[in-house]
């Protein structure tokens, strides 16, 4: 960058209004720092989404919180936001690859013994394994590489002995990573676990990452803070260039408009950070773990009904589908009864195969899965509201970035270090519930604790005038 920056706009751009970035925006406000949210997308939110079903608002992006997720359900207080528990009551279901329906209590369905006992067996090692890892660092131990040279798919080959037991660890994997086991690096689902505090805290409702959600849905956490944030956040504004030299940074929209700043924060979803053009270029660790990171598949869907039916049945509305392509489904109903929740969640290569469809065979596959689940009344829902994750332009999937083999030992340590005046947040740089809204809040938090240090060292710049593109 041939020239410099003395004149600021802001002392802090931060790129990407999710829930990572409104909250480092907000923490940084709060400390006298004067910030200015971009935002490529007409709304904030970022993969917490909502929108209104039958008069109720539904997420259609993340939704759930459990215990250890304190600085969400933090966030929730202050906002005054309730939380509700989600509905576990009664049995779930185990949809067999033949297409048999088993009905099970508990996190495990029933698989016969032998497989149960195989799968008791891989659940054992796989959280001793990821008590060894390191969430701050990963790549350190002794056996960051061997573990991080292989997939969750050899890994299951070569622990689980029986079909149904590698059958069910491969939708666990869709279930909680979006993707195939042969796309996973192990280390990563190690680090994965450690980062929840554990295999029952990502797999579990009672107790675990999926016992609450907030009323109101999620997404009204982020408006709370836009809302709080008012002038300083810029919607439709896509982020295409950032310049950066030893006393500023430029960030330039699509549009031309550029705000000068002395930091800036880029959280976004790793893709998305990759189709910056970074001036000067990234450096070679950091680019290459962004060309590395692709996001999960997810579509998911909201069956709305004239009320919970399959509570009468004596079912959660949990299930599991090893038939597909529909993964699991959840009771999301309001707490009042009023009407029926049913969301759907069609995740890894179900979910790009289904992407391939044409929307009336993806409406189709989606009810015949849940007239199998439940019943005929399920195939017939008065609404289904459809959020195909992958093809949202400015987020390109869910749940959160794939680490596929040899990218943390490789290039780990570029993940959370500042490239100059250039920070990172995301849940993705998360070393505690990595993937999760919590996630995205410690990240957001951390981010804004190291930019607040970084101003605090450095002398502060004379302001530009205000003029139609500062805050």
């Amino acid at each position: 960058m041939s020239h410099q920056y003395p004149d600021v706009d802001v002392d802090v751009v931060v790129v990407g209004a999710g829930m990572a970035g409104l909250v480092c925006a907000d923490r940084l406000r709060r400390r006298g720092a004067g910030v200015l949210l971009i935002e490529a997308r007409d709304r904030v939110g970022g993969r917490t989404a909502g929108t209104e079903v039958e008069g109720e608002i539904v997420d259609l992006g993340g939704q759930f919180v459990g215990p250890g997720q304190e600085r969400v359900y933090a966030l929730a207080a202050e906002f005054g936001v309730d939380v509700v528990p989600t509905h576990t009551a009664g049995a779930s279901v185990l949809e067999t690859a033949t297409g048999r329906l088993r009905r099970f209590r508990g996190t495990v369905p029933r698989l016969g013994p032998v497989a149960l006992a195989d799968v008791a067996h891989a659940q054992f090692r796989l959280n001793r394994l990821a008590g060894a890892v390191d969430a701050e660092a990963p790549w350190r131990g002794p056996n960051a590489a061997a573990l991080d040279g292989q997939t969750m798919q050899s890994w299951i080959d070569r622990t689980v002995r029986t079909r149904d037991g590698r059958r069910f660890l491969a939708l666990a994997c869709r279930a909680i990573w979006a993707c195939e086991p042969s796309e996973l690096s192990l280390l990563h689902a190690l680090f994965y676990v450690k980062a929840a505090g554990g295999l029952a805290a990502v797999t579990d409702f009672e107790g675990g990452a999926q016992q609450d959600r907030l009323a109101g849905g999620a997404y009204g956490l982020a408006a709370r803070l836009a809302e709080r944030l008012g002038a300083a956040v810029r919607l439709n504004a896509p982020v295409r260039r950032i310049e950066q030299d030893g006393s500023g940074v430029a960030v330039t929209a699509e549009d031309g408009t550029t705000w000068r700043a002395r930091h800036a924060v880029v959280a976004v979803p790793p893709p998305l950070a990759a189709r910056i053009a970074y001036r000067p270029p990234l450096p070679t660790a950091r680019d290459n773990l962004l060309q590395r990171l692709p996001m999960g598949s997810v579509i998911k869907y909201i069956a709305g009904y004239p009320e919970p039916f399959w509570r009468r049945a004596g079912l959660s509305g949990i299930s599991l589908s090893l038939h597909g392509p529909v993964t699991m489904t959840v009771d999301s109903s309001p707490p009042s009864g009023r009407r029926g929740t049913l969301i759907a969640f069609v995740n890894g290569a179900p979910a790009r195969d289904l992407a391939a469809r044409s929307p009336e065979n993806r409406r189709t596959a989606v009810l015949d899965a849940l007239g199998r689940l439940f019943g005929p009344r399920a195939a017939a829902p008065v609404s289904l509201v459809e959020r195909a994750w992958n093809e949202e332009a400015f987020t390109r999937g869910a749940y959160a970035a794939v680490f596929p083999p040899g990218a943390w030992t490789q290039f780990g340590t570029a993940l959370r270090a500042p490239t100059g005046r250039v920070h990172w947040a995301g849940s993705e740089t998360s070393p505690r519930w990595y993937g999760y809204i919590d996630g995205a809040v410690r990240s957001g938090e951390a981010a804004a604790d190291a930019v607040a240090q970084a101003l605090r060292a450095e002398p502060a710049p004379d302001r530009r005038p205000e003029s139609p593109e500062s805050p």
